[in-house]
């Protein structure tokens, strides 16, 4: 190959740049980005750099003495993809011709339809909504943040350790029961309580009231919770629009084989647009978590330079962490099919545990809250029984 062009320049993208070169790949190498951004860190952007604790300098993925001779297209976004000439056409006329592509276009913030220009209101997926949030809450007054999941608990805890008044408003009847199943679910939502938190379930959003700028939500029940500031935390949908008649085939973002080869030959996808397949659960997965874009793409680029003829191995299961109110929330697996959920040690009520998942007696996925040591030595031992 004698141009590769990755697109998407976050940790995805920047880990298929890595391994391309440290698999001897000396090509002509791009790398698209719609960002203007150089590849920074997300986890931080909710937790230490909303808290105004470290500055942007801080979130730079890329080491000091790193050169990976590639071409620097940012603040562009793809879109297209021309299977037949090679190319991907990006939205300021120009075209970059490759050889080989990863797709690590990653995903986009849900919104509520209807808020557009309405000042307070925020989602928080980019370093950009990173800034503009962190300055509304230096601020301080009261936020409700729409979406009970790991992103909005996150910036909960922030908001409340900064001194605002905080609501959460969940449509689930438990929080993080998806990920986590509704047992371990209540326990996590109960550090909301712990803390001082006012956690509402059960309820969807109708709307959002005030003219130019928010001033309450208004839930299906008919109440309304006064806000000043609100962030919608709703989950993310897939950046894949710009592959539609490529022949890349899409499901849930695009969908690939274990090893991230996609239905187009030369084309692999890694990060949260790719929906893998899972060879232990006979399913596709879309795996949105930083260990994924971390540890992924070196298998994507050994079937790229390979031109498929790799054998795709059996991914790692995925791991994923959340800081809450001080306490370290580390997970890995998947809940989703167990039918136990034991304690094994520690106490769910001192928020300081760990729990595994079974099905059938076998281990398939194991939470721990401040309890790394053991929470380790159980991640290892769930990726030796997977491969």
């Amino acid at each position: 190959m004698r141009t590769v062009a990755v697109v998407g320049a976050s940790l995805a993208g920047l880990s298929a740049a890595r391994s391309l070169r440290n698999r001897g790949y000396d090509g002509r190498l791009v790398v698209i980005g719609d960002e203007a951004h150089r590849p920074y860190d997300r986890p931080p952007l909710s937790k230490e750099f909303l808290a105004g604790a470290i500055g942007e300098a801080d979130l730079a993925l890329e080491r000091g003495d790193e050169e990976l001779a590639a071409e620097w297209v940012l603040g562009v976004r793809a879109a297209g993809l021309d299977s037949t000439e090679r190319a991907i056409r990006l939205a300021d006329g120009r075209e970059v011709r490759a050889d080989g592509v990863v797709i690590a276009t990653g995903a986009a913030a849900r919104t509520l339809p209807g808020t557009e220009g309405l000042a307070g209101v925020h989602v928080l997926r980019t370093l950009d909504d990173a800034r503009a949030l962190r300055d509304e809450l230096a601020r301080g007054g009261r936020l409700v943040v729409i979406g009970g999941g790991f992103i909005g608990a996150e910036v909960a805890s922030t908001a409340r350790a900064l001194g605002l008044d905080v609501t959460v408003v969940e449509a689930a009847p438990t929080p993080l029961a998806g990920p986590l199943g509704e047992a371990m679910g209540r326990v996590l939502s109960g550090l909301h309580a712990d803390h001082g938190v006012r956690l509402l379930c059960g309820v969807g959003v109708k709307g959002l009231g005030g003219e130019r700028r928010v001033d309450s939500v208004l839930l299906e029940d008919s109440r309304g919770v006064p806000a000043d500031i609100v962030v919608v935390g709703v989950g993310a949908r897939p950046c894949v629009d710009w592959l539609q008649g490529s022949g890349v085939a899409l499901d849930n973002g695009v969908k690939c084989g274990a090893d991230g080869r996609t239905s187009l030959a030369g084309v692999v996808a890694v990060g949260d647009c790719a929906n893998w397949y899972d060879p232990r659960a006979g399913i596709h997965r879309r795996v949105e978590h930083w260990t994924g874009a971390l540890e992924r793409p070196d298998a994507a680029v050994a079937t790229l330079l390979a031109h498929g003829a790799t054998a795709p191995g059996t991914p790692r299961p995925p791991y994923f962490w959340s800081d809450q109110y001080g306490v370290k929330i580390q997970f890995v697996g998947h809940a989703a099919g167990a039918d136990s959920v034991t304690v094994e040690e520690g106490a769910t009520e001192d928020r300081s545990f760990l729990a595994v998942y079974r099905r059938a007696s076998r281990p398939v996925a194991v939470l721990g809250m401040n309890q790394p040591r053991l929470f380790t030595r159980w991640r290892k031992q769930l990726a030796t029984e997977a491969s």
